[in-house]
């Protein structure tokens, strides 16, 4: 028979339907009993030794059920093996994370975490291997942690990857889990995230059903493929969600054999590499059917690839009612994937069906055979995919423009949010190592047209540990003279004030030391045309103190009262400040309790100790919950409550603010970050630094860089949460982290495991559009004005677009912070403060689409960021 005699033969198949699928009638599974249930415990080590125990105790027919133990949902494993007949079943909002070190996964010859050029040197996190009847089951979360730093390591998992890529070697790190020559096993209902290498791997198995199992990794994560499905038969892949960083599905057929009866249908991929059959064909493919397919964003769609090192014969593959959308290469049939490939294995496809197949976005396509005598042969039947093409060595028949295929409309669907969240995102590694001091510094003003003013912080003489000349001298042992010597801090700085006012033409900095001691007051320090660099000189930073204890809750007679008289002869721009918060009505309110406030360009301080002493003698337990506190459960709880936030440090609008060797002390909101006006940020850096405090005690809308500090978590209340971010969703940079510490004070609360990183300020909303509140005639609506007249609120685009922003990266994090989820809600849902964690633009337009509101008709927005923006992320981190 002739090649072309050939083809015409394979086009009559396709024609007739000569097309498989999985021979098995496949049905929904359904949850196996429990033969033992196990909760999570505090502690962080390695579960698997009891969850080992407990599988190899349970009968066939019956699974391992991993549980909360109380508010503890996380587990932490080295390598599981399931037996005959058994399976593991996590309960919603648990999450099985894969331990970080090297050594539990190592095959042996210690080179797991290594690069070398086999790359075969750990085992699965689960392993299911010459069984029957296994499985892996619940609305639970399985977390490789593959973006995350390596125990003993300096690297991660994908750090790794990326680097045996540019090495051309192999990295050793373990799959998600490995399933070899098994039967009958099944994967439901379960989310796999992070894997560090590929997240499902079936080689040799009969009988495989993987049904609404979400799939969860960034486009970035080198080798992290959905599901392969190797030398494998009677497989179906369907109500699943797969977004990760390589192909979505590559079904392949290697040296184990053929690869045959594959269904793939009922689903939707994302990013990555998209539905792919090879590269390695040489064990043949048949009889596989693709149905019912979205694929939105991946780099390819549909896709074959082999070439002569691997290729065989790929026959008999339809696609069925499949809609693309943004794939760079919607059809990518290549018979040369690998360029420099050597051998003899030449690629064959033949009966290719597309039937029904609409890309709704112009893209390349690719159908490239291998030679004349090797043409691709598809036929094509209600196809629509527009964009150039490049085809060579290829029997098509049919148009890649008919108007009859599928209508997409309402076929593409956000992925699904469900169970626990993505709650511990990684950054990108090329993003993670751009992020530095100074890109974070290099840019300020309006958000979204920021001006570049690069700045560098550490080579500033105060960073360099410079002996500075005292223009202004603070002692209050001293005999003062109002000139040079004085025996308050504010007096310094009216003074200094003052001077650069009666000089407007000089701009060169004004030094004000203080000796060591305890100063009992307010320091304002306003701006002018000179900045101010305020510095101690005693051995530590505790030797020189100003303290003041002032809280949220005060009245501004009281206020007054109590502190007026140090502002008597101040500097009018200082008695300026000192009106603003002593002729508010009701109380001072967090932004008028602060013991220092900043708004002077350029400031600097070093070498101090800046502390709101409110309820440092008794602790702050018994407070009531405030608007960044507990979050009540009735929905609107915050109503008519009292506020005990106190403020030590208030920096506002004084953009390149400085900050060497300070210690920061206070419970609720210690250091707030604070713009001088909505959407335009000012930058601050803080290197060396202490900051403590209970409850969103770093907080505010500006760009900060922390460097080289340690900030604790104090255990007087049972929820903690380090950073209360709300920049704008424009500012390139809220609150950044780098190589800190996050400490705690050891109490029982802390060691509890669930403080937080952060949770995203909900600035001034007085409703919530997030989630249902139990009000009746209840409703959030978009408004000139942010407020809550029972039943119905309104709520400002100022408000909604506050998404807070905070990156740890490089950074030790104590065993306080919760290891499952340590980026929170904003209060509970049902509340009327309620806001769900916003990891990236994607999920502030998802939500707000949620919600009601369109981004760009209702908001004046143009599109959505793509790639989409990081909120919330850490990169390179390692648990204490």
């Amino acid at each position: 028979m002739t090649a072309r005699q050939a083809t015409a033969l394979a086009l009559a198949l396709c024609a007739t339907g000569a097309h498989g699928q999985d021979s098995r009638q496949v049905a929904e599974p359904k949850l196996p009993p429990a033969c033992a249930v196990l909760a999570a415990v505090a502690g962080g080590g390695n579960d698997a030794p009891r969850i080992q125990a407990a599988l190899d105790r349970c009968q066939p027919g019956q699974a391992v059920r991993l549980a909360a133990g109380g508010e503890l949902r996380a587990f932490t494993s080295g390598p599981l093996v399931l037996k005959n007949g058994v399976g593991l079943l996590l309960d919603e909002g648990v999450t099985l994370f894969a331990s970080r070190e090297p050594k539990l996964f190592d095959r042996g010859a210690g080179t797991c975490g290594t690069i070398d050029t086999g790359g075969k040197g750990c085992r699965p996190l689960i392993a299911i291997d010459k069984v029957r009847g296994a499985g892996i089951y619940g609305a639970g979360t399985i977390d490789g942690q593959g973006g995350r730093v390596l125990q003993g390591k300096s690297e991660s998992w994908w750090q790794l990857a990326r680097r045996a890529q540019k090495e051309n070697a192999r990295q050793n790190a373990p799959r998600l889990v490995d399933i070899t020559k098994a039967q009958d096993i099944t994967l439901y209902g379960v989310t796999l995230r992070d894997s560090p290498n590929f997240h499902v791997a079936l080689n040799g198995v009969d009988g495989f059903t993987a049904w609404d199992v979400k799939i969860d990794t960034p486009a970035s994560a080198r080798n992290t493929d959905g599901i392969d499905p190797i030398s494998s038969r009677n497989v179906t892949i369907a109500h699943s969600f797969i977004r990760t960083g390589d192909d979505n599905v590559a079904i392949k057929a290697g040296n184990s054999g053929p690869t045959e009866n594959v269904t793939v249908r009922d689903s939707h991929f994302y990013g990555g590499h998209g539905m792919s059959i090879g590269s390695e064909t040489n064990g043949g493919l048949r009889r596989v059917l693709v149905e019912n397919l979205t694929v939105d964003g991946a780099t390819s769609g549909l896709r074959i690839k082999s070439d002569v090192s691997r290729g065989g014969t790929v026959d008999g593959v339809t696609y069925r009612n499949v809609c693309l959308r943004n794939n760079k290469t919607p059809i990518d049939i290549t018979s040369d994937y690998a360029r420099d490939a050597r051998g003899k294995l030449v690629p064959s496809y033949a009966n290719l069906l597309f039937d029904g197949v609409r890309s709704t976005t112009p893209g390349q396509v690719v159908v490239q055979g291998f030679d004349a005598a090797h043409p691709v042969g598809a036929t094509l039947r209600n196809v629509a995919v527009p964009g150039r093409q490049q085809l060579a060595h290829a029997v098509i028949e049919g148009r890649w423009d008919s108007v009859a295929a599928p209508d997409c409309e309402g076929r593409f669907v956000p992925f699904p949010v469900t169970g626990e969240p993505r709650v511990r995102p990684q950054l990108p590694t090329d993003a993670g190592k751009k992020l530095s001091m100074l890109e974070v510094l290099r840019t300020t003003g309006r958000a979204g047209s920021e001006i570049t003013d690069p700045w560098d912080p550490l080579a500033d003489p105060l960073a360099k540990g410079a002996a500075f000349k005292a223009d202004y001298i603070v002692d209050a042992g001293a005999k003062v003279d109002g000139v040079k010597l004085f025996a308050t801090v504010q007096a310094a700085v009216s003074r200094a004030v003052t001077d650069s006012a009666a000089r407007p033409e000089r701009r060169e900095r004004l030094y004000i030391l203080v000796k060591p001691g305890s100063y009992r007051e307010l320091v304002y320090v306003p701006a002018s045309n000179r900045p101010i660099t305020l510095y101690g000189e005693g051995k530590s930073a505790q030797d020189t103190v100003i303290t003041a204890g002032l809280d949220a809750a005060v009245a501004p007679g009281d206020y007054a009262r109590q502190f007026g008289a140090q502002f008597d002869n101040a500097d009018p721009a200082i008695r300026a400040m000192h009106a603003l918060v002593r002729e508010r009505t009701g109380n001072i309110s967090t932004s008028g309790s602060m013991t220092m406030w900043v708004r002077n360009h350029g400031f600097q301080a070093r070498n101090l100790t800046i502390e709101n002493s409110y309820n440092k003698a008794t602790g702050n337990a018994r407070e009531e919950c405030g608007e960044r506190a507990c979050g009540n459960n009735a929905p609107d709880a915050q109503a008519n409550k009292v506020h005990h936030q106190a403020v030590a440090l208030t920096v506002e609008g004084a953009d390149k603010a400085q900050f060497e060797n300070v210690r920061l002390i206070g419970f609720q909101d210690t250091l707030y970050l604070k713009s001088a006006e909505a959407r335009v940020t000012a930058r601050s850096f803080f290197h060396r630094s202490y900051i403590e405090g209970d409850v969103d005690f770093i907080f505010g809308d500006t760009t900060a860089y922390f460097y080289r500090s340690e900030i604790k978590s104090l255990g007087d209340r049972s929820t903690s949460y380090v950073g209360a971010p709300n920049t704008n969703w424009r500012t390139k940079y809220g609150l950044v982290f780098d190589t800190c510490r996050f400490t705690n004070d050891g109490s029982p609360n802390a060691l509890a495991g669930k403080f937080y990183l952060a949770r995203q300020w909900f600035h001034n909303s007085r409703c919530s559009p997030y989630a249902p509140v139990d009000v009746e005639g209840y409703a959030c609506v978009l408004g000139s004005e942010s407020v809550y007249r029972k039943p119905k609120g309104t709520i400002t685009p100022t408000v909604l677009e506050t998404v807070g922003k905070m990156l740890v990266v490089n950074s030790t994090i104590g065993r306080h912070i919760d290891r499952a989820r340590p980026w929170s809600d904003w209060n509970r849902p049902g509340t009327l403060a309620y806001r769900p964690a916003q990891f990236t633009s994607s999920d502030f337009w998802t939500n707000l689409g949620k919600a009601g509101f369109d981004p760009v008709k209702d908001l004046g927005y143009t599109a959505a960021p793509a790639p989409a923006d990081i909120y919330l992320a850490e990169f390179n981190n390692a648990d204490e």
